[in-house]
């Protein structure tokens, strides 16, 4: 047998994961993710899939995040038809994440068109809310620590990796002729000492690993990104402003609201209206609570008042209710989606709010290049949202320490539970700099064989085994 690889994403970037295995007689995707970010970037969203789908016959997830799932749609709407296995948590935050990208792609889509700001005479979405619902019944949900086959020489087990609810290591067993071979996808690692979700599993051996390079090149601030949190929010209070924050809908959001609730009951912040402004967001906390057994809040969900629902805390579903904020004044913290404010409604709020110099904008997770999150960091004086130039006067509070990715030592330590060095280690999921950084460390201190894969690059993993 024969083995071989294709970066058709989740090379040379941060998003659109996508990794071809070819096994002759079975060919197989690992994660099928949107590619988000830049124009250049989301353009590829619309090429034709590099390969005949009739010959794709299953795809593998690592988790619900779009740059991991995002194409789904797209896939299945140029044919595909196979099985999709994921994780049972990952299946239901799919669900939510693809309706709700269909719905914001329509949106912008009509707004677009309304507005006249396309290059396109009649802007269409790259997929629809029917589109990504043609996707569900292809799910097969499958638990953690259980190994299953997709083919009778592929056995895929799931281990968690925190980052968010659901999120899998994945580790497949590639029974040849005569030999067997390990692939392990790290997929997107979490936090050692999240306060909400398990920390990653240790994997002693792979032939060939995929490691995430997101923060490859930085560690976390020694600073508590709560109390960070804390200072921003006190300081734009005491200019009697109010807080935005954008967060991804699934993860960030639900860790934002387990530290502004500790930070409440401490005294740290005021007792102030936080407005949850994402019917994504809500729909996904609520599963924290279908699954309780896939994070360590289990005990606390129990109580009559917690982290996610408690007197101050309002969940908007309606637009009339996301609307009413667009005019708000006085102190509260408004939380909304997507976490790098490249759609969704977080856009109104920030078209409202950034001219208000009172206010404050607080960036808590990675934002890709080109994002307007990226260039609200980089303290860009003017955002262009809906159109229209935008000036921020709103004061931008970056909090490092509060991302769903691992830090360089942590992705250090995971790589150190390792028995053995893997034949090739290719250093993905991250932007030049980090992805070289990670790649060079662990070349310097373990001696492993590390590669930086391109898009579209092709490798034989294995021949005759």
């Amino acid at each position: 047998m024969t083995v071989t690889l294709q970066f058709i994403g989740g090379a040379d970037s941060v998003t659109g994961s996508k990794y071809l295995i070819d096994l002759g007689d079975f060919e197989f995707l690992v994660d099928c993710g949107l590619f988000q970010g830049g124009r250049k970037l989301r353009e590829l969203n619309w090429d034709k899939f590099p390969m005949p789908l009739e010959d794709l016959e299953a795809v593998v997830l690592t988790h619900a995040h779009l740059d991991h799932i995002g194409y789904l749609p797209r896939l299945v709407q140029q044919g595909f038809s196979g099985p999709i296995y994921c994780t049972e948590a990952t299946a239901s935050l799919a669900k939510i994440l693809l309706l709700d990208s269909g719905k914001l792609q329509e949106e912008e889509a009509e707004y677009a068109r309304k507005k006249g700001y396309s290059r396109h005479e009649d802007p269409q979405p790259l997929y629809t809310k029917a589109d990504a619902e043609a996707v569900f019944p292809l799910f097969i949900p499958k638990p953690f620590e259980h190994p299953f086959s997709i083919h009778p020489a592929v056995t895929v087990t799931f281990f968690h990796a925190g980052h968010i609810l659901g999120a899998s290591i994945v580790k497949f067993l590639i029974q040849g002729d005569h030999q067997t071979k390990r692939l392990v996808f790290s997929g997107d690692l979490g936090r050692y000492k999240d306060p909400l979700l398990f920390p990653p599993a240790c994997i002693p051996r792979a032939d060939v690993l995929w490691i995430e390079s997101t923060y490859g090149d930085r560690k976390s601030s020694v600073l508590k990104p709560e109390e960070e949190m804390a200072r921003a929010i006190r300081d734009t209070f005491d200019r009697g402003g109010l807080v935005i924050i954008p967060a991804f809908a699934v993860g960030r959001t639900q860790l934002l609201l387990y530290h502004l609730y500790q930070l409440m009951e401490k005294g740290k912040i005021p007792k102030v209206p936080i407005f949850t402004d994402s019917p994504m967001a809500i729909d996904a906390t609520k599963l924290y609570l279908d699954f309780s057994n896939d994070h360590r809040l289990g005990a606390m969900l129990q109580e009559d008042e917690h982290a996610f629902k408690h007197p101050h805390l309002h969940y908007f579903q309606k637009k009339e209710e996301s609307m009413s904020l667009n005019t708000y004044e006085g102190k509260a913290i408004i939380i909304s989606a997507s976490g790098m404010a490249t759609g969704g409604r977080i856009l109104h709020h920030l078209f409202h709010h950034l001219p208000n110099e009172k206010n404050g904008v607080i960036i808590v997770g990675y934002q890709a290049q080109e994002t307007r999150g990226r260039r609200l960091l980089d303290g860009d004086p003017i955002i262009r949202i809906y159109g229209e130039e935008v000036p921020v006067r709103a004061k931008v509070y970056p909090i490092e320490g509060l991302s769903a990715h691992a830090d360089q030592e942590e992705l250090m330590d995971w790589a150190e539970g390792f028995t053995e060095k893997p034949k090739y280690t290719f250093v993905v999921h991250g932007e030049e700099k980090s992805g070289e950084a990670l790649a060079y460390k662990l070349k310097q201190e373990l001696g492993w064989n590390t590669l930086l894969p391109t898009y579209l690059e092709s490798f034989v993993l294995f021949e005759g085994i």
